[in-house]
């Protein structure tokens, strides 16, 4: 499974040395199988360099979304594919309590928001609510579960026959745990991240910050940490960084969490551009 990172922001961020070696994109990541299948983790900004890098022939591509808060769809109109007849596009993600997927999408891809309305894309295009799972997904075994975080979200865990990654971009795991991060059955996330390769998780705040944001959906740098050791991952990379947060006081606030935290895996901070081959 190869893992390439082209947009780890919360929301988009200011351009110019702000973004120098992070990047501004917003929430996008893109997965190739040793078959060369592609799925693709969000639709933020990210998705568009994404698209330019697709393989020539591509038939089919799949686009599982977290949740619909505009930073991870806001790239969706922009998509390449979606203007291509030549390809089979499937969108997978959660329905609310009143309107399906398509409804959902649909308040965006139409005027006055976007000039093209969803129904009219030239490509084959099939949309999907997530299940639990685990599904397969052209040669990833994909399984979904709800997670701590405003509005109907999920969490990825995709795996393969020698590779496992989970994907948590927005997610409190601290909110609701009666004893955080010492109780897994009490933790929002656990099963999604228990034991994978690769962890991608909401790092966005410092401890600092945290308080005045509690409930807010996101995680502090130093719970990102404490949820991988609980769940017993072999790597974790921080991620949907605050748009605010200049490129050294970002590397500052992972440099403090983990040496206050000792972890015992590795500790990469996303970036975009950023590859991980696992298996």
């Amino acid at each position: 499974m190869n893992v390439t990172l082209y947009g780890v922001r919360g929301s988009l961020a200011t351009p110019g040395p702000l973004t120098a070696r992070y990047g501004g994109n917003t929430s996008c990541v893109g997965l190739t199988g040793a078959d060369g299948s592609v799925v693709v983790l969000d639709a933020g900004t990210g998705i568009r360099p994404l698209a330019l890098e697709l393989p020539k022939g591509l038939t089919r591509v799949d686009v599982l979304l977290t949740h619909l808060h505009m930073d991870h769809i806001l790239g969706l109109g922009f998509f390449g594919p979606l203007y291509d007849p030549r390809m089979e596009v499937h969108i997978w993600g959660p329905a609310s309590a009143t309107l399906s997927l398509e409804g959902r999408l649909r308040r965006y891809l139409s005027p006055p928001l976007f000039p093209v309305m969803l129904r009219d894309v030239p490509c084959r295009l099939e949309l999907h609510h997530v299940v639990r799972g685990p599904v397969p997904i052209g040669g990833f075994l994909v399984t979904a579960g709800r997670v701590c975080h405003p509005g109907p979200t999920v969490g990825y865990r995709i795996e393969t026959g020698t590779a496992s990654l989970a994907y948590l971009p927005d997610h409190e795991p601290a909110l609701g745990a009666r004893r955080f991060p010492l109780e897994p059955e009490w933790t929002s996330g656990f099963d999604l991240a228990r034991g994978v390769d690769l962890l991608l998780h909401d790092a966005q705040y410092t401890r600092e910050e945290y308080p005045r944001h509690v409930g807010w959906g996101h995680s502090t740098i130093h719970d990102a940490l404490a949820f991988a050791r609980l769940a017993g991952v072999k790597h974790l990379v921080p991620f949907h960084h605050d748009p605010g947060r200049e490129d050294a006081a970002l590397e500052a606030a992972v440099e403090t969490a983990v040496r206050d935290v000792h972890p015992e895996f590795s500790v990469t901070p996303a970036a975009e551009g950023a590859r991980f081959e696992l298996g």
